[in-house]
């Protein structure tokens, strides 16, 4: 039994006797469980409820080359089961990241995995040369799904050429030996072709999902509700398209690495998605409400593997692609005459 103890409750929480540690890219983690880039910044907030080296990664804010101030205001909506936020990639720049937050996570000991985001190829490749030789990096997640500012607007992650040519830069750019994730967008038709081609650029594995584009229009003042107009829809509401996006590029690329999200609130969500293809889980929007979610995550998941029988963790990454069990029937056999053969009487 692995006995954890929470540094800010004192309380005593003793795991079942689970492998944990799963592999993405090179890289070896010790648990499945991960922030979401976008809910935490880099994990100082979440440090007082919980410590954030116990998780598998923390994966940041999606950092940018400049200073960002973000959309404008209101930001945030409510919505069923989730909300929409509309914040624009707000951050202090790269340079002011790699200065605090990374540092941080390093002197922390927590496992960074930095999140980049760019209006265009040549913002991608500037942002993975400047992670060269930072301390604390465990791995790259590459947010294609931001707007294309040299094809008038266009999401990266909505043409497979846009998409790799994003990967082909940052895998040239990046430093050797780390992998790198290319953060998917649910909103394409089909995303197993994007995976493919982010895949052949040079991803060593995949991130699914960023948020679905959705639109809030608040009935009293008869406008949108967010001052940007539309916003990326999170939360349990969009848990389904997870498991569906997931289950798809896991049956289309059956050996890539997938780091899974999008609405898990328990142990259970996450292993529905990791059942569904996924190496390991980012816990995001959950956080507003329960900022030790991810803790708490991680000890239920442990909880959920050991009642179900699993060894480890890697034991269920995409059990649920198994074939059908056939159940045959119990009694006499169906298929031809199983009556004895009737005794005919002698004739008189």
């Amino acid at each position: 039994m692995t006995e954890l103890t929470f540094r800010k409750t004192e309380e005593v929480f003793r795991r079942p006797d689970v492998d944990l540690t799963t592999r993405l890219g090179s890289i070896t983690f010790p648990n499945p469980v991960f922030t979401a880039s976008g809910c935490a910044a880099a994990g100082q907030e979440l440090d007082q409820f919980f410590d954030v080296s116990e998780l598998g990664g923390i994966v940041t804010k999606s950092i940018m080359l400049a200073p960002r101030s973000g959309r404008a205001t209101p930001r945030m909506a409510e919505t069923p089961s989730g909300m929409l936020n509309s914040i624009g990639l707000q951050g202090p720049g790269i340079d002011a990241f790699l200065d605090k937050d990374l540092a941080w996570l390093h002197q922390r000991g927590a496992r960074a995995v930095v999140s980049i985001a760019g209006g265009s190829v040549d913002d991608f490749a500037k942002l993975a040369a400047r992670l060269r030789g930072q301390k604390g990096l465990a791995m790259i997640e590459v947010n294609i799904s931001c707007p294309n500012v040299e094809d008038r607007g266009q999401v990266f992650a909505c043409d497979p050429m846009a998409s790799a040519s994003v990967i082909q830069a940052v895998k040239r750019s990046a430093p050797a030996g780390v992998p790198i994730f290319a953060k998917l967008s649910p909103d394409v038709t089909d995303i197993t072709a994007i995976a493919r081609a982010c895949v052949d650029a040079g991803a060593d594995g995949l991130s699914l999902i960023n948020t679905l584009l959705g639109m809030v229009i608040d009935t009293d003042t008869m406008r949108p509700a967010l001052g940007g107009i539309t916003g990326g829809l999170s939360g349990p509401a969009i848990r389904p398209i997870a498991v569906r996006c997931v289950w798809q590029v896991r049956q289309a690329l059956p050996d890539i690495p997938i780091l899974g999200m999008g609405g898990i609130r328990t142990g259970l969500d996450a292993l529905e998605l990791i059942l569904a293809g996924a190496n390991a889980v980012s816990v995001g929007t959950t956080v507003f409400g329960d900022p030790s979610a991810p803790i708490r995550i991680l000890d239920e998941l442990a909880v959920a593997l050991a009642e179900r029988g699993f060894g480890s963790v890697a034991e269920a990454v995409g059990l649920a692609h198994r074939p059908p069990e056939v159940h045959v029937p119990e009694g006499p056999d169906p298929v031809g005459d199983t009556d004895p053969e009737p005794q005919q009487e002698d004739e008189q």
